[in-house]
This record gives C-alpha cells, structure tokens and sequence, in this order.
C-alpha cells in the first residue's frame, strides 16, 4: 500500500507537469486570460505539493507534511483565484495569505516530526471550502459559456464534498481508521484528483478556445472605435429582421442619425475629441434602446438604428431620449456635444427590403438637415 501511494503521487506530479505545460503554451500564452494563468499557477502548486509529501515516513516529513498541506491549499486558492476571474473579479488578496497560514500553523502545533497527517482537519476543512468557493464562482455561468463551465463546476463541487467527508471521517474515524482508509485515504484522494484535474483542465482548454471565437467574431462585427455593429453586419442583421415573415403583424422603424456640424468638432478640438463625441453618441444609443434593437455604424458620423415594433411616434421618442443622454455628458476643455439630426421610415410587411427603406430615412434626413438640424423628420 505504501510503495502504491508513493506511485500513485509520482504520477499525479507527473500528470500535474504534464498538463501545466501544455495548458501554458496552448491555452494560456494565445489568450492571456487570467482564469487560464491562475489554473497554471494551481497545476504548479498541486505539483511541488504532490513531490513534498513523497518524504512521507522520513525524518524529513516535520518539515515536508506540513509544506505539502499549505501548498495543495495555495493551489485550492488558486482554482478559486481563476474561477473567480471568469466573473471578472480579482480575488482578494487576504484569502492566499488566510488560508495557507492557518494550514501552516495548525501543522506546526500537531507533532508534524511524529504525526503523518499535522493539522489534518484544518487542511481537509480548507480544501473543502476553497473547492466550494469555487464551484459558487464558477456555477453562475453566462448561456454561451454553459456548456464548458458545467463539468468545471462539477467537478469542482464533487472535489469539495469529498474532502468535507474526508474531513467528516478523519474526525470519527482517525486517519487510519478502516472506513477513513478504504473511502478517503491517499490513493482514492490521489486518483479522484488526477481524474477531475484531467477534466477541468480540458473544460478550461475549450472555455480559452470559445471566448477566443467570440472574440474574433466580436472583431468581424463590430465598429473598432464604438463597439456597435459595422455597416456590413447591421445590413445583414436588418434585411434578416425586414424580410422576416413574422414581421407581418408589427411594424417597425428604422432610423438614420447624423451628427451635425461633425466637422467643426474635429477642426476645432482635434479628431480625438471627434473620436469622444461618435463614442458618445454609441453610448446614448446603447442607454436608450432595447436589447431587440439593432444600432450600427453607417459610416463616419452617422449611424443606423432598426427599431421592431416601433411606431412613428415611438421612433421619434427614442431619438429624442438619445440626444438628451448626448447632451448630458459631461465635457472638457470647452468641447460641446453636437446636436443630432435623425430621419426615420417606417416598415411593414409591403416593404420590399432594407436597401429602399435606408434611402427613405435618407431622404428624411436630408430634409431635416435642411430645416436647421437638430430635429427628427419623417420619411413620407
């Protein structure tokens, strides 16, 4: 049993290197996300704490057991560091100091030159926790990502009940206890964690390589400077929304902005305070209109809005709620947001497609530009 334990450990440190380097230079170094750096940073830790418990049984162990326990703990931390990161949030600095120095200090004061297990419960108890921790990071997962952070929250879930029960049985029982020892000694603890190592490290390998998709198709659809659907992608998306057969029982609006006298704005202050006001405006769109709309780019300084069921009156309302979120934001160095001229047309189930129904907003917005600016007009 003994000479299994110390094979079933050389092979988890094996399996630990082994899959450190490989999510390094295949998941961490292409993405650079955090969640990815801290699970390296935990494979690491699991590794040197596996080799530190091989001098088990050693006079080195007064010093090596307890050095294990608060290394397997950093690296419980650490898994929680990385979940935690997926809701981009830091982790607390206090809780990697917390944690392992409790470790430390209940080892040193339980024997660790006689006792194979010093501070036994409190490492079970914070292996358990930080696994817990975890799994409450990891489980409130985003519907894109659902699918690749299940088995990450379960597994991570099941290593955290399992050490509970570790715990729950070295109390009754006694570490070498016969129900502590079939259940949860050493070898099941070494090959429950290799096995779930194995699959949160795979779980993480495809949850680096989906957000990199979505990433990319972030790039090819949206504006670089203000984040809202390019010319191209919003066409696509409206023609789709215009011919949609269901369209037959709502109307719509679809609605051409301008912002006026842009020029000025760059000739004045600098095309980085352009740069501000076409954000700007991105950010008022975005404040003011549903999740079901679509708002884009068109070029330069103007932009294209698709309204779904949105009436005449409705649209002019939004583009008026838009440039009063304009106006609000607050500016620097005498620079003034400009004012908005809008044209808005309206679609139905005749309607014969997207191309005319920009031409009319077109229209309209020529109109307004040529009243004074500044104010919402209505396509015939």
């Amino acid at each position: 049993m003994v000479l299994e334990t110390i094979t079933l450990r050389v092979t988890f440190g094996l399996m630990s290197l082994v899959l450190g380097t490989l999510f390094y230079f295949f998941s961490y170094r292409p993405a650079r996300s955090p969640y990815s750096g801290w699970w390296c940073v935990a494979l690491a830790l699991f590794l040197t704490g596996a080799l530190a418990f091989l001098l088990d049984g050693t006079p080195h162990q007064v010093w090596a057991n307890p050095l294990g326990n608060v290394l397997l703990v950093a690296g419980a931390v650490s898994v929680w560091a990385s979940a935690r990161s997926l809701r981009r949030l830091a982790p607390s600095p206090w809780m990697f100091a917390a944690a392992p120095a409790v470790t430390l200090l209940a080892a040193i004061f339980d024997n660790p030159a006689t006792n194979t297990w010093p501070g036994g419960p409190v490492f079970l108890a914070s292996m358990s926790v930080m696994f817990g921790l975890a799994t409450r990071e990891i489980w409130p997962a985003e519907p894109a990502e659902a699918r690749v952070r299940f088995p990450m929250a379960a597994s991570s879930g099941l290593v955290s009940v399992f050490y509970l029960g570790r715990m729950i049985a070295f109390l009754a029982d006694g570490p070498h206890g016969a129900t502590f020892e079939l259940f949860f000694g050493s070898s099941v603890t070494t090959i429950i964690t290799m096995v779930l190592l194995v699959v949160v490290s795979f779980s993480m390998s495809g949850l680096t390589s989906e957000q990199q998709t979505r990433a990319l198709r972030m790039v090819a659809t949206r504006d670089d400077l203000t984040g809202l659907l390019n010319r191209k992608t919003f066409l696509e998306l409206a023609a789709k929304e215009v011919a949609d057969p269901g369209v037959a029982w709502r109307a719509g609006a679809l609605v051409l902005a301008d912002l006026d006298h842009f020029k000025s704005v760059n000739d004045t202050h600098g095309h980085a305070a352009g740069d501000v006001a076409l954000q700007s405006f991105a950010g008022a769109c975005l404040n003011t209109v549903r999740s079901t709309d679509l708002v884009g780019r068109y070029g330069g300084e103007e932009f294209v809005l698709l309204l779904p069921g949105a009436s005449a009156s409705r649209a002019e309302m939004i583009a008026g709620e838009i440039s009063r979120h304009l106006a609000q934001v607050p500016t620097a160095d005498g620079l003034e947001m400009p004012t908005v001229s809008y044209g808005v047309a309206l679609y139905d189930a005749g309607t014969s497609g997207v191309e005319d129904l920009i031409a009319s907003a077109d229209r309209a917005l020529y109109m307004a530009k040529s009243q004074g600016r500044n104010r919402t007009v209505h396509s015939e």
